[in-house]
């Protein structure tokens, strides 16, 4: 047997190494820095802890903390020593699960009492402890019985019921210092890597997320290897929640829930409501200017329609109920019943394509721990469309939908997104030829529109394949956006026919399609993106009167009547308070306009201009304010439709990328 073994690089050069090389070892030999920084590694596509040898020819790559896999380990192993830290403070503690996630990493703990936040300070002072010890990551593989008798002297019962579901024979332990922890690895060198550790909070978790399980307590932490890096971070998240669209939901009075009329159902307030109303007035109007028409479907419909869909075979999250001794299923969708009108007339070759539009509120049993203000919500409403159209119309339909997706989004502020070809998912409906042909018709039309995308296996619907578009808010954060799918499956199934030019007939093609998606989670990322300052053609209130005196009132009313009368959006501020009072509310709603009214402007039939977050603008005429007022509007509504290229992906080739399984 040769001494030496090859290693493959990711650029496709072969590294030679002695046999039993370490990782750590192979990545020296590549360079210094590199090994410095490495995190891990993966030996022929498998995670690999530094310290471990490779024996064998295989492809190699060094992890560092760059790379989201290298981010995870590090992440992982901070989770290791937060862990350690909890039961040397609180000795009967039971860990349970610790991964890395987004931007850091939890762990969830059976402690007795809640964690306070004092306890977080200790618990973080505790892991600087242990990492200024610098103890080395061992990995140790034993045999089930013996990680079995391991935890259960510890009597923790979660790290036992782990590892009776584990399939193999062998299980991985990792330890440091004395603390052992079930885990498959890999790790960092030592805890001496791991720098810069902030605790962020603690929230109850349900064990394995069930509501039928105990309670536990969830650690949020996050590290990076340079300070600065850290402090970036929590910048990020100081953002984030200034932007936070609950919070914001809530001081602007936008919005409610209200958990005795049930959870994941929104209350809008009348500022939340007319923001609602411009939006989806707006895009009533764009769809019915791009040649869509108008139609409604009902809310209840028997089940049998969702067995003939597939819905319920799928166990779709839907809500049922009966009538009369027929079950009924309360929609989560609206395609049937734009099927139902389709199949209303014999449609020809010469009606196509045929595009319903429908402002749908669907219902979807999501479950309780996942509910998040408007982002996930139990009831909402979709900028609903079905294209039914035949195949030689296909591209030019589903490129027509892209401008379509990307006028939208330029419109309300957002100029870059990524995309993806969402592919057939495990749980699905028809036959391979069929998703083969349904992806191939949308892989020609991203690349017919020159998009960058990337190919998220098994992301599809379990009707077809789909474009996903996800766009990029001010803070760099992906939020699922337009969304078009295309089905073979359902014409099928529900026996949709056109007559073609030859007298026969004929499968239409269906699109489903959406270039807001939901409504509810569309104006929660709208809010985030804006901090809740919106532009002034969407500001649900634009203007807002405010009178210095009571003698003043009559005056800001009369003002209030001819701004309504030219359609801008006016609130009076009748309260009694101080002028200096009044304005600082006016700035805590983020009114794009203040008009303030005293004597002097009474008797110059003029008012005195402030706008939000610049001051004093001086006094005018109430005509001349309206036309200025109407012509910002004018200029903020061109310049958002005004010719950018498309989002961060215009005019790059396109180019095709696995992202793996499932959307994670």
């Amino acid at each position: 047997m040769s001494e030496q073994i090859k290693l493959t690089l990711p650029d496709g050069s072969v590294l030679e190494v002695p046999r039993g090389t370490t990782a750590l070892g192979a990545a020296e030999q590549i360079g210094p820095r590199l090994a410095k920084a490495a995190m891990a590694a993966k030996v022929d596509g498998e995670p690999f802890d530094l310290s471990r040898p490779i024996t064998e020819d295989a492809s190699f790559q060094v992890l560092t903390f760059d790379s989201e896999e290298g981010r995870h380990v590090y992440w992982h192993s901070a989770s290791h020593i937060m862990a350690d830290a909890v039961v040397q403070l609180f000795p009967d503690a039971k860990p349970t699960i610790g991964p890395a996630i987004a931007d850091g990493f939890y762990y969830d703990f059976d402690v007795a009492e809640p964690f306070t936040e004092d306890d977080l300070r200790a618990i973080e002072a505790k892991m600087q402890e242990i990492m200024a010890a610098d103890e080395p990551f061992v990995r140790r593989e034993v045999g089930k019985p013996e990680a079995l008798d391991l935890f259960e002297q510890k009597q923790n019962a979660y790290k036992l019921e782990l590892i009776e579901e584990i399939p193999d024979d062998i299980v991985s332990l990792y330890e440091h210092d004395g603390f052992v922890d079930l885990c498959a690895g890999p790790h960092v060198p030592s805890t001496g890597r791991i720098r810069n550790v902030r605790l962020l909070s603690v929230a109850g978790a349900y064990w394995r997320g069930s509501e039928a399980n105990k309670m536990l307590q969830r650690i949020y932490g996050t590290a990076y290897p340079k300070k600065e890096q850290l402090d970036e971070h929590l910048h990020r998240l100081a953002e984030a929640e200034r932007r936070d669209h609950r919070r914001l939901g809530r001081e602007l009075d936008l919005f409610s829930f209200h958990e005795e009329a049930g959870a994941g159902l929104v209350h809008y307030h009348p500022r939340g409501a007319m923001l609602r109303e411009l939006i989806t007035a707006f895009v009533t109007r764009e769809h019915l200017r791009r040649g869509y028409e108008l139609v409604g479907t009902p809310h209840l419909v028997k089940s049998d329609v969702w067995e003939t869909s597939g819905h319920a075979q799928q166990q779709y999250p839907m809500y049922y109920t009966e009538i009369e001794g027929q079950s009924y299923g309360i929609k989560p969708m609206n395609c049937p019943g734009h099927i139902m009108i389709y199949k209303t007339h014999t449609r020809s070759y010469r009606d196509l394509p045929i595009r319903y539009f429908e402002l749908g509120t669907v219902y979807r049993h999501e479950k309780s721990g996942v509910l998040h203000g408007l982002l996930r919500v139990r009831g909402f409403t979709q900028d609903d469309a079905h294209i039914f159209c035949t195949m030689d119309q296909l591209t030019d339909e589903i490129t027509g939908v892209i401008r379509f997706a990307d006028d939208m989004l330029r419109v309300f502020g957002f100029h870059e997104y990524e995309v993806f070809l969402s592919t057939r998912p495990e749980k699905s409906m028809g036959s391979d030829a069929v998703w083969e042909q349904a992806t191939a018709a949308l892989v020609e039309a991203l690349e017919s529109s020159n998009l960058a995308y990337e190919v998220d296996e098994g992301g599809g619907a379990f009707y077809g394949p789909k474009i996903d578009i996800k766009i990029k808010d001010a803070l760099g954060r992906l939020w699922q956006g337009p969304t078009i799918q295309l089905d073979f499956n359902l014409p099928e199934r529900f026996d949709l026919t056109y007559v073609g030019d030859d007298g026969q007939e004929h499968r239409p093609a269906m699109v489903h399609r959406v270039v807001l998606a939901g409504i509810e989670r569309f104006i929660g990322v709208l809010i985030e993106q804006w901090a809740g300052e919106f532009p002034l053609w969407i500001a649900p209130v634009q203007i807002k009167l405010l009178p210095i005196n009571d003698r003043n009132l009559e005056y800001a009313e009369a003002v209030a009547c001819s701004l309504r009368a030219e359609d801008l959006r006016v609130e009076v501020d009748a309260d009694s308070g101080t002028l200096g009072s009044k304005i600082r509310q006016a700035e805590l709603e983020k009114v794009p306009y203040m008009l303030i009214v005293g004597d002097k402007e009474q008797e110059s039939a003029q008012v005195a201009v402030r706008k939000h977050g610049e001051g004093d603008l001086g006094p005018t005429g109430v005509a001349e304010f309206i036309e200025s007022i109407r012509d910002r509007v004018g200029r903020d509504v061109r310049a958002a439709n005004s010719p950018r290229g498309r989002g961060a992906t215009s005019g790059l080739p396109a180019r095709r990328r696995s992202r793996g399984h499932g959307r994670g």
